[in-house]
């Protein structure tokens, strides 16, 4: 017995060890990059193009920074993005929630019929120029309804939120509400959503990181450029270095202004990159709450 004890005692411990080996590695593979754009781009540019910094800044600056918040064309897109994200996941969370409260509910009728449409959405999505004529048709071309609109509610995210509300929702507390003449706008306000707390915070992480770092909407859709969101300037600024120079001082001499342009690229990366580094933590605890109750449970 003791022996049988001790084999799953040493057993557990290898277990441990592999996992805890496995977990380090995928740290490392997921934060040495994420380290290495970033002392890249608080460096200054002759130790950057001397290829002396690796995953630790030397001679801090914030140069490049500066050099970013003198682009009006960044902060322009930045603003864009700020709006679409909080315009775009608002109206998300506003339609995944109403339309998942009530396939979750036993005595609506219909529902199996129902979350078979939205499986089949998951499936089949329409070819991108129907949508693009659907959306011309529609007269949203270069407007902001054309990024929030096509994609107002994700049939994933609804699965997820259906889950969450079928397995911690009891069907008894809503019988009690509706006996004491609460209507169903009632019980979803006041008792359902508070007690939904983390799936909603895990709505809101994935709809606005999906929102801040969709660019190909804007891409089709918008075609001016003080409409475009960040993460189109982004993409065409990385794609075409005379942009970069044109962000840099022209005050400089050439060899420091083409260090400089290096510089910039990483800290237009880091710069696209931090409202999503600073959401997270704050959504983390329900992020994975949420996610386990809403996927294992259902």
């Amino acid at each position: 017995m003791q022996l049988g004890h001790l084999k799953k005692s040493w057993a557990d411990r290898l277990f441990s060890i592999v996992n805890t080996c496995l977990l380090i590695f995928a740290l490392l593979i997921v934060a040495l990059p994420i380290l290495y754009v970033i002392a890249q781009s608080l460096s200054t540019p002759q130790e950057v193009i001397a290829g002396r910094v690796l995953f630790w800044p030397r001679r801090i600056t914030l140069i490049a920074y500066k050099e970013i918040f003198r682009s009006k064309m960044l902060l322009s897109g930045y603003k864009n993005s700020i709006i679409y994200t909080f315009t775009g996941t608002v109206v998300n969370v506003v339609m995944t929630v109403m339309c998942a409260y009530p396939l979750s509910r036993k005595d609506f009728v219909g529902r199996k019929q129902i979350m078979w449409l939205f499986v089949f959405t998951m499936i089949f999505s329409a070819p991108l120029i129907p949508s693009f004529i659907n959306v011309r048709n529609l007269k949203m071309l270069n407007t902001i309804w054309a990024i929030i609109i096509p994609g107002a509610i994700s049939a994933y995210n609804m699965v997820i939120a259906r889950t969450f509300f079928m397995s911690n929702i009891p069907d008894e507390m809503i019988e009690a509400a509706d006996l004491d003449g609460a209507s169903d706008m009632q019980i979803l306000i006041k008792l359902v959503l508070p007690l939904s707390k983390a799936v909603i915070a895990v709505l809101v992480l994935f709809y606005a990181v999906g929102h801040w770092n969709s660019y190909f909407d804007a891409f089709i859709y918008l075609n001016s450029e003080d409409k475009l969101p960040l993460q189109v300037i982004l993409r065409n600024i990385l794609a075409n270095a005379k942009m970069i120079e044109e962000m840099a001082d022209a005050t400089v001499e050439q060899s420091e202004r083409l260090a400089l342009v290096e510089v910039l690229k990483y800290a237009v990366i880091v710069f696209g990159s931090l409202p999503v580094l600073i959401l997270y933590p704050f959504v983390q605890k329900y992020f994975v709450k949420g996610i386990m109750i809403g996927s294992v449970k259902g």
